[in-house]
């Protein structure tokens, strides 16, 4: 048996910049973390002598041509493991579609396990390039490459999206003391809206291939404030990391009016009236995880409780994908 697990992760700054429809004219720049919450998939030789697919559904099959799963099925074409009589199940401490990666982390765990499976050796990059390929081409989703590199790499990482399509990832240069200080002000509370990220993210790369200048400038501000982030972190500015968090959030609102709802602008509202020194949803919008910092977390934490919204706790995870057992 193998077993793979993969984090999930939180944006830190500069998030949307890292699609192909801007990177590719302008270069992109984001800060990820990925955190204590993990897809899990798990993989056996089937008796059976078929491939046995466990997710929220169940699917025997003789060749991996006929997986209905789009992931299960492109992962098995792009190894190259047509007939393998495998069995393998992905489980998941966060549900999907609720804006920390959780479909990219599926995906690298998924060719991690696969890989394992044929006795490969593959580096954290090509695993991160190999998702982005399934994920971004296979199957033509419109999503960047932030998810598949954090998920492959762990850690609080910078990247730098190249014209070309190369990304350069670098450690986020910070203090032990302010690792955890950060990491100690963070809270994410769960709106209970779950939504598809690339439909949402669809509208973004439209305008932004259609060179529309409002999109363009929105996505040049919101890579400037992952600079001034990036900055303010490694000074240990954690105030004005907060600040920032603040403005992206009003420009991230612009980008689409499906980016946030009323509901969810009472929640943001509400916390910053109770000790949220800033915030934003987490992933493409719409839904998912509300982000705050804060240094009045019991105050925070029993606003929204009251509010009722639940909170995930969760810490940094300094590594990536990783064979776990």
């Amino acid at each position: 048996m193998l077993i793979v697990r993969s984090p999930l992760r939180i944006s830190l700054g500069g998030g949307g910049t890292d699609l192909p429809s801007y990177y590719e004219k302008n270069e992109g720049f984001l800060i990820s973390a990925a955190i204590d919450k993990y897809v899990y998939i798990t993989l056996n030789e089937n008796f059976e002598k078929e491939i046995l697919i466990k997710y929220s559904k169940i699917e025997h099959c003789k060749h991996a041509s006929e997986i209905k799963h789009p992931i299960f099925r492109e992962a098995f074409a792009m190894l190259e493991l047509s007939d393998d009589p495998l069995e393998i199940q992905s489980l998941a401490d966060i549900p999907a579609g609720t804006g920390l990666g959780s479909s990219s982390s599926f995906t690298t765990a998924l060719l991690k396990a696969l890989h394992e499976y044929k006795g490969d050796i593959v580096s954290t990059r090509t695993l991160a390039e190999e998702a982005c390929e399934l994920e971004m081409h296979r199957l033509g989703e419109h999503i960047g490459k932030q998810d598949q590199y954090i998920a492959a790499y762990g850690g609080i990482t910078c990247m730098t999206f190249k014209k070309d399509g190369y990304v350069w990832v670098e450690p986020l240069n910070i203090s032990n003391e302010i690792f955890y200080n950060l990491e100690d002000g963070l809270v994410l509370f769960f709106t209970g809206f779950e939504r598809s990220a690339s439909s949402i993210l669809e509208e973004q790369d439209k305008k932004t291939s259609a060179n529309d200048s409002d999109m363009t400038k929105n996505l040049d501000d919101v890579k400037q404030m992952g600079y001034d982030s990036k900055e303010a972190l490694e000074k240990g500015d954690l105030h004005r990391f907060a600040d920032i968090m603040n403005v992206h959030w009003e420009k991230k609102k612009k980008r689409s009016a499906n980016m946030s709802n009323d509901r969810i602008n009472e929640w943001y509202d509400y916390a910053r009236r109770n000790g949220a020194m800033g915030g934003k949803l987490i992933g493409a919008g719409g839904g998912g995880f509300l982000m705050f910092y804060t240094e009045e977390k019991v105050r925070l934490r029993e606003a929204m409780r009251k509010a009722g919204l639940s909170e995930v706790r969760f810490r940094f995870e300094r590594q990536g994908t990783k064979v776990v057992f």
